[in-house]
């Protein structure tokens, strides 16, 4: 490996801005190098030799996973903190100096932001080991985006013996400053599904004599917006999207079959089972009616992600304490409708997540998922320190971060 990785050139006693610019250059890097779900080979590597540098001790989890701990023998509570580590089929296009090496491929969601944050958490940690209260376990976990990670990794043992854990993700439509942390779900659960229509095709001058997929899957993109509107409560929050239709032919040919594809977020558990039924019945229902067969595959996701309301106090108390008594940030609602697999965790241990917002007015509003985005890096510092309370150690004097 030719990589530096995380690297402090005065050695474990770096003071704090050291730290700040460590952590900056291998998140940099680790943008120079993203890796799609359960490919994260090199990213692993880097993260267990900065490890090994460091002298902390971790063991492999899930493949591509990593699991360290520090101060195992302590007597205080076991705490988790999570990073996710993948990247996203994403032709970036932001034109950074540190922009992807790999076609095709970008960290476009900031997992690269969050894993450098927790390895920078790694070293302050390492460098007051001796004084934490309790154990602290740091995950780094592959595969977020679809792969089911944290399943994976849970299965794989890499929650055994903690108490609880902590997570969080940047959001670019928050603004720099603020956060939110609510008790209960803070994000959405998800779905996706597809559908194949399959009728007769023919020439575009007699449709009389084909059964015409493509209007069949106009009218059942039509009527599954109905669903949020018409079939589920306005208090539970809810989307389907219809997100492609490809029916490829000639201009004046009808073709024989049209595919679809979408996807659900759902706030409440309990809508699942009717939004997917709902999503088959009416998907069939339409067809028939324009004289064409159809097949729907609905594929569950992740469930929502709900804080418990002890730990999330907790990190709330961890945040208000960096960016001050003003941090929450209440003009967005939460669920949000995007979707975490850190709920996996939750639904296994007490913890809690926080979106904490990155948009400062310097090109850090393109949402995640766009070949735009760019992580802010001004967030390291702060989630280290957030992460740092959150385990019980010491930080450093207010004067040395004011600046950062």
């Amino acid at each position: 490996m030719s990589r530096q990785g995380f690297t402090l050139p005065r050695g474990m006693q770096a003071d704090w801005p050291t730290l700040v610019a460590a952590s900056t250059d291998f998140r940099r890097d680790l943008h120079r190098h993203p890796e799609l779900p359960w490919q994260e080979i090199d990213t692993s590597e880097v993260i267990r030799a900065s490890l090994d540098a460091m002298g902390i001790s971790y063991r492999v989890c899930a493949g591509t996973g990593t699991v360290a701990t520090l101060a195992a023998t302590a007597p205080g509570r076991h705490v988790g903190l999570r990073a996710d580590i993948d990247a996203l089929p994403i032709n970036e296009a932001t034109g950074l100096d540190y922009s992807s090496s790999h076609t095709g491929c970008m960290h476009a969601c900031g997992h690269d932001g969050h894993a450098a944050a927790l390895m920078s958490t790694a070293a302050w940690l390492k460098r007051h080991e001796a004084s934490l209260p309790g154990p602290v376990t740091l995950l780094f976990q592959p595969a977020e985006e679809g792969g089911h990670g944290a399943k994976k990794m849970i299965e794989d043992g890499a929650l055994e013996g903690l108490d609880c854990i902590f997570g969080w993700h940047n959001w670019p439509a928050i603004p720099f400053g603020k956060a939110v942390c609510p008790d209960g779900a803070v994000m959405a659960g998800n779905g996706t599904f597809r559908i194949t229509l399959r009728g007769a095709g023919g020439h575009a001058s007699q449709p009389e004599n084909t059964r015409d997929p493509v209007l069949a899957a106009s009218a059942v993109t039509m009527a599954l917006q109905q669903i949020i509107s018409r079939r589920i409560t306005p208090q539970n929050a809810a989307v389907v999207s219809v997100t492609s239709i490809e029916a490829p032919s000639g201009e004046t040919v009808i073709p024989d079959s049209a595919k679809m594809a979408g996807s659900i977020r759902l706030a409440n558990a309990n809508d699942r089972p009717l939004i997917e039924g709902l999503i088959r019945e009416i998907t069939v229902s339409q067809a028939k009616a324009y004289g064409v067969e159809a097949d729907v595959e609905v594929f569950p996701r992740y469930d929502a992600t709900v804080n418990h309301p002890s730990e999330a106090a907790h990190m709330r108390e961890a945040i208000a304490a960096d960016l001050g008594e003003a941090w929450h940030f209440d003009q967005i609602p939460v669920p949000i409708m995007a979707s975490e697999d850190f709920s996996y965790y939750l639904k296994e241990i007490p913890g809690a997540f926080a979106l904490i917002g990155a948009d400062d007015g310097k090109g850090h509003h393109e949402p995640c998922h766009s070949p735009r985005y760019d992580f802010n890096d001004r967030l390291l510092p702060i989630v280290t320190r957030i992460y740092a309370r959150l385990a019980g150690a010491p930080l450093p004097d207010q004067a040395t971060y004011l600046n950062d």
